[in-house]
């Protein structure tokens, strides 16, 4: 018996988040939409090439505030990727905010928040790590009050 790796990371949020989270996975992060079983609520399957990764439901009522840090262990979700520089592209050209920070033995990372407020980091290795990001570097989102740090 043993853990393989992550299946899916499941996100929910209310019908109105929908489109807003189509479009930050699709366009910032490049997943695509594809078959979601015939469940009884709104939601969409993101998928990476044939695998749904990343699960959208439903399931908050209209007036819900969004995530309380203060209520959840959750902090984010990593993905394995490569591609730096089309990433920043990406992000920028979708819109979406992020920080970067670039850490010996642990590779380049960005991190940015989907529109319910989940954060999600992005992993390249370490050899992407953009020249301008010295290494040390911490992300503002990731570690408040050292940003910056080498």
């Amino acid at each position: 018996m043993k853990i393989s790796g992550i299946h899916h990371t499941n996100i929910g949020c209310r019908d109105s988040d929908l489109p807003a989270i189509e479009k930050f996975y699709c366009e910032g992060l490049g997943l695509t939409v594809g078959p979601r079983p015939d469940f009884p609520n709104k939601g969409l399957w993101l998928y990476c090439g044939n695998h749904p990764l990343v699960h959208v439901v439903s399931r908050f009522k209209p007036d819900w505030p969004g995530i309380d840090e203060k209520r959840s262990g959750y902090d984010h979700t990593a993905y394995a990727v490569t591609g730096v520089q089309q990433f920043r592209e990406r992000l920028k050209k979708a819109a979406i905010k992020f920080d970067e920070q670039n850490v010996p033995n642990a590779g380049f990372q960005m991190f940015m928040r989907d529109p319910v407020g989940n954060k999600v980091e992005l992993n390249f290795s370490s050899e992407e790590a953009p020249q301008e990001v010295a290494s040390g570097t911490l992300s503002a989102m990731q570690f408040p009050g050292h940003a910056g740090q080498r």
